[in-house]
């Protein structure tokens, strides 16, 4: 009788590992699918520039060292287009 229940909780604790071993699986193949999806309808998408402001300038003096200070700025605004 003892030995015949270690064999049933040994082959239970066989099949929980088998199980857990499978979920893992399964769960990587949904998350691999996922990826593979979100990347083919990436391609079908490119972004383009949308807009582009340069802005060029100089400011009043700046107190520690009274010299202009030259401001340069470039934004651009991207946009997705099929």
């Amino acid at each position: 009788m003892k030995f015949r229940t270690l064999k049933i909780l040994r082959a239970r604790r066989i099949a929980r590992k088998r199980n857990r071993t499978t979920e893992k699986g399964i769960q990587a193949l949904i998350i691999g699918l996922a990826l593979v999806v979100l990347l083919l309808v990436g391609c079908s998408y490119r972004m383009v520039p949308n807009e582009t402001k340069i802005e060029y300038g100089t400011t009043e003096t700046d107190a520690k060292n009274n010299k202009l200070q030259e401001k340069k700025f470039i934004t651009q605004t991207w946009k997705w287009k099929q």
